[in-house]
C-alpha cells in the first residue's frame, strides 16, 4: 500500500469519526443542558450550511451558483434540502435525545437495506442470498437493540425506536436525492445549500430564539462541536479523503462513525450497554459493511467491464 493511499485512509478515517462525535456532541447537549432536538437541529443546518457554502465559495467561486440556472436541478436541490437533508438530521438528532448517540447512529447505519429495497423494486427482483442474509442479520440485529432479546419487553421506547428507523430511511432518501447533484455540482453545491434552505426552513418552523437556553462554555463547545467538527470538518476531511482512496474504499471506512459514537458514548457521556446489545450492534456493522463491500465491487466490476467495451 503505498503512502498515498494510506494517508487517504487515515484522512478518510478522520472524517467518519467527527461524524460520530458530532452525535455525542448532541447527545450532551441533550441530557446535560437539557437541549431539544428542534433547536439543535435549527442551529446546524443553518450555521453549518452558511459554513459549507462560504468554503464552497472560496474553492468554487461563481460555479456555486450553478445549480440555481437550471429549473429542474434548483427543484430537485429543494426537494432534497426537505425531503433528504432536514428529515434526515431531525430524525437522527430525535433519535439520539430519546435514546443515545451509539443507538442512532447504529440504527441510521441501516439506511443501505432501504437503499436496496428501492432498487429491488426498480429492477424488479428478489434480493440474491448474500442481500437477503443481510436482510435477517439486520433485521436480528435490530431486534437485539429494541428488546435485548427478549420479544415481552422493549429496551427501546417506541418513539425512540420509530425516530431511529425512520432516520434510517431519510438517509437512504438523502442518498438517492443528491446523487445526480452531487456528480454535477459537488457537495460544496448540493450539501451547503441544502443545510442552508433546510436551516430557513426550520429556523421558520421551530424558532431557535423561543428556546431557553443556557449559555456557558460547556454549551458553546459543545454547538461548535456538532456545526463545526461534525459537519466543517467531518466533510472536508471526508470528501480529501475519498479523493485520495476512493469511493469504494470511501464507503467501507465510514462503517468507523457509528463504532465511534458507540465507544465515545461508553467512555465520556456514560451511556450503558447490555451485551446483548453490542452482538445487535455487530450484526448492523458487519450487515453494512457486507453490502458496501458487495455493492462496490459490483460497481468495480461495472466500470471495468464498461471500460472494455468502449476499447473494443
Amino acid at each position: 500500500m503505498g503512502g498515498k493511499n494510506k494517508a487517504g485512509i487515515l484522512v478518510t478515517l478522520s472524517g467518519a469519526i467527527c461524524w460520530g462525535f458530532s452525535g455525542c456532541f448532541g447527545q450532551y447537549l441533550f441530557v446535560e443542558k437539557g437541549i431539544s432536538a428542534e433547536w439543535l437541529v435549527s442551529i446546524r443546518l443553518i450555521s453549518a450550511g452558511a459554513l459549507l457554502v462560504a468554503m464552497g465559495f472560496i474553492l468554487k467561486k461563481g460555479k456555486m451558483l450553478d445549480v440555481f440556472k437550471d429549473k429542474a436541478d434548483m427543484k430537485q436541490l429543494l426537494v432534497f434540502s426537505i425531503l433528504g437533508m432536514l428529515l434526515v438530521q431531525y430524525t437522527y438528532f430525535a433519535a439520539i435525545e430519546h435514546s443515545n448517540a451509539g443507538t442512532a447512529t447504529v440504527l441510521q447505519s441501516l439506511n443501505p437495506l432501504v437503499i436496496l429495497a428501492v432498487v429491488c423494486v426498480k429492477e424488479i427482483r428478489f434480493p440474491s442470498k448474500l442481500e437477503l442474509g443481510a436482510i435477517i442479520a439486520a433485521l436480528i440485529g435490530t431486534f437485539l437493540l429494541s428488546t435485548h432479546g427478549d420479544i415481552h419487553t422493549m429496551s427501546l421506547t417506541g418513539r425512540a425506536l420509530f425516530l431511529g428507523l425512520s432516520s434510517a430511511v431519510c438517509a437512504a432518501l438523502y442518498n438517492l436525492l443528491s446523487g445526480r447533484l452531487m456528480k454535477k455540482y459537488g457537495v460544496y453545491v448540493v450539501v451547503g445549500f441544502g443545510m442552508l434552505i433546510a436551516g430557513i426552513v426550520m429556523v421558520v418552523v421551530a424558532p431557535p430564539w423561543k428556546y431557553e437556553i443556557i449559555w456557558d462554555k460547556q454549551t458553546i463547545w459543545a454547538v461548535l462541536g456538532v456545526v463545526v467538527i461534525g459537519t466543517a470538518v467531518a466533510f472536508s476531511l471526508y470528501l480529501k479523503g475519498v479523493s485520495m482512496v476512493g469511493p469504494f474504499m470511501g464507503s467501507l471506512l465510514t462503517s468507523v462513525e457509528p463504532v465511534t459514537a458507540i465507544v465515545v458514548s461508553i467512555l465520556f457521556l456514560g451511556s450503558a450497554f447490555h451485551p446483548i446489545e453490542l452482538v445487535g450492534f455487530i450484526l448492523v456493522l458487519g450487515t453494512v459493511f457486507i453490502l458496501s463491500f458487495y455493492s462496490g465491487r459490483e460497481d468495480k466490476e461495472r466500470e471495468v467491464a464498461d471500460n472494455e467495451t468502449e476499447a473494443v
